[in-house]
């Protein structure tokens, strides 16, 4: 039978809406490009710093944390396409100013770009 439908074809109604913290949120994509930042009311009255755009890194290397501006994505694991639309995601591999770094944090839930250095130019 087709989904929500009685055996008899009636209808199943639903018991109540569906409450905002509910739905489903719309997909947040970060992309290469001058920094924008967007603030979202959350469940309980919180706020969550959301990142839309972004070109610099907290990059974390042997002797300590940097700022670098990235450059390029150069790969990422769950789609090759993402690379292509230059898409920070968590596991990407981006070029920046100071060497290959891998993203390691979610940039869309946190608002920042953390990676640490894979290689380094120098």
């Amino acid at each position: 039978m087709h989904q929500g439908r009685k055996i008899s074809g009636g209808k199943y109604h639903a018991r109540r809406k569906i409450r905002l913290h509910e739905r489903k949120p719309q997909e947040r994509r970060v992309i290469l490009g001058e920094t924008k930042r967007r603030t979202l009311r959350v469940r309980g009255g919180d706020k969550k710093i959301t990142l839309l755009k972004a070109n610099s890194v907290n990059l974390a290397s042997g002797k300590g944390v940097k700022k670098a501006e990235i450059i390029n994505v150069i790969e990422t694991p769950q789609n090759r396409f993402m690379a292509r639309q230059n898409r920070l995601t968590k596991g990407a591999i981006i070029e920046t100013s100071l060497g290959k770094a891998r993203i390691t944090n979610r940039p869309s839930q946190e608002g920042v770009v953390n990676a640490i250095l894979i290689a380094s130019d120098k």
